[in-house]
């Protein structure tokens, strides 16, 4: 650290210092704040140019005396001490203990900007990961190393649907070293108060690391924390080699704090008002998701997002679903039918299935089975359309049994309790009898043989 000190801070727009005689300052550099008061807090440097050196504090800067507020720099990036110790602990944005807890001590330390991982580097992503959700497991599957976003809407119980997968995920190889690490970005007091409480007093608790940011906390923190969230991932996955499952939300919190930060440092705004570097930003934290050749361990990344107005045209899931290998979308309708997890599953993909799913990962005919189970469910869909126009009455008998499979998919397929956790063997079962209401005839997708091995007609 510099044993020189600036006090050339000229002045503070929203939460952003304007400090001038800082060319030696690097980009993403830790600084410490001293206020008049003697008080310290660590900054970091957002933008640097020949004239003014932009920083932000890890706190709140109203009232604050510029004239008498020295900078230091630190000559080092915000780095992160990892160690194993971390486990069942949580941490705030900056990787401060927030559970009553003493710092983690480690020669061990890491930038958490990291790098996206070296394409020539990557490993193919394969073998699947069970997280005991139907929806999922079965229809749009989760590979080891894949990013597989939650595409949510606001009051919908995506946090809801992340603790239940963080308490049931697991894979079945690497000698159950499989953890967990979630970052919570700006969620509220009760939704925090929430994910430490279950996860808490579960098993899950002793392989999970929980990075915690208030909506009530500075900004910037948001923006750190997914960086802080995957440097630590990073080290349990490609030091330790363990399966590392990130869960990341929310993201739109994420991307409203890169919008603040964009908008005091009087950028041009691109849509919506967001920069027009937030595909770079986004990328910069999901690609480092993934397997290294070489190397036992891997990421494996579930961002959540809140669609604002439930649009998914908006930059944000737009954005995301050019970076990321899927979607899992959550649906209105079915939870206003109190369908739980509401997942649609006609409009969620998982681009990597075929990697993990199959004959010595899951079961043989589990590829088959959810592509017939779409197809039985869309016309199903289809015909409920139908049937508002013309009336159910006007329909074939077909047609109506399609539509009590579309209902009965909906209620004992999709639908399951927060506490059930279904392994695939009991998920691709359920598929297999809720596809024996339909006329075996239909089965266009299935094979034969798996039709004999696996399927529930009676004749």
């Amino acid at each position: 650290m510099s044993d020189i000190s600036y006090k050339t801070t000229r002045r503070v727009t929203g939460a952003l210092l304007f400090v001038e005689n800082l060319e030696v300052a690097q980009y993403n550099e830790l600084v410490e704040i001293t206020f008049p008061d003697g008080g310290t807090v660590s900054g970091q440097v957002l933008d640097t140019s020949k004239d003014v050196t932009i920083i932000e504090p890890f706190t709140e800067t109203s009232g604050l005396d510029i004239t008498n507020t020295k900078i230091r720099l630190t000559g080092s990036p915000a780095k992160l001490q990892v160690s194993e110790k971390m486990l069942g602990r949580v941490f705030d944005g900056l990787g401060r203990p927030r559970d009553g807890g003493i710092p983690v001590y480690s020669d061990n330390k890491l930038d958490i900007n990291g790098s996206p991982i070296n394409p020539y580097a990557r490993e193919r992503p394969s073998e699947f990961i069970s997280t005991g959700i139907s929806a999922i497991d079965g229809m749009n599957s989760l590979i080891k190393g894949q990013k597989l976003p939650i595409f949510s809407g606001a009051g919908m119980p995506h946090l809801k649907i992340a603790t239940q997968i963080i308490k049931q995920a697991r894979t079945n190889s690497n000698k159950g070293n499989f953890y967990v690490v979630f970052g919570g970005i700006g969620i509220s007091s009760e939704d925090a108060n929430f994910f430490i409480n279950e996860v808490g007093t579960s098993k899950a608790r002793e392989r999970t690391i929980m990075f915690i940011n208030l909506a009530s906390e500075p900004s910037l923190e948001r923006l750190t924390l997914p960086r802080v969230a995957i440097t630590a991932a990073e080290f349990l996955a490609f030091q330790n080699g363990a399966d590392v499952l990130v869960i990341l939300a929310d993201m739109t919190n994420y991307a409203e704090a890169l919008r603040e930060i964009s908008s005091a440092r009087d950028e041009i705004p691109g849509r919506r008002g967001y920069p027009g570097y937030m595909y770079t930003d986004f990328a910069s934290i999901f690609e480092r998701a993934g397997r290294v050749k070489g190397k036992e361990g891997s990421i494996t990344q579930i961002p959540i997002l809140t669609m604002p107005l439930d649009d998914i045209t908006h930059p944000i899931p737009d954005l995301t679903g050019y970076i990321t290998e899927g979607q899992i979308v959550l649906n209105r309708g079915l939870m206003r039918e109190n369908v739980y997890p509401n997942i649609d599953v006609l409009l969620s993909l998982s681009r990597l299935m075929d990697n993990g799913v199959g004959e010595g990962m899951t079961r043989e005919d589990h590829k088959q089975l959810s592509n017939q189970l779409y197809a039985a469910y869309a016309q199903g869909k289809d015909l409920r359309n139908l049937a508002k126009i013309i009336g159910e009455d006007a329909l074939s008998d077909e047609d109506k049994t399609y539509l009590k499979f579309a209902d009965e998919f909906e209620t004992k397929f999709i639908n399951q309790d927060y506490s059930e956790d279904r392994d695939i063997k009991r998920t691709l079962d359920l598929g297999w009898e809720l596809l024996s209401m339909l006329d075996k005839k239909d089965m266009k997708r299935i094979s034969e043989d798996n039709i004999k091995k696996y399927g529930k007609w009676k004749t």
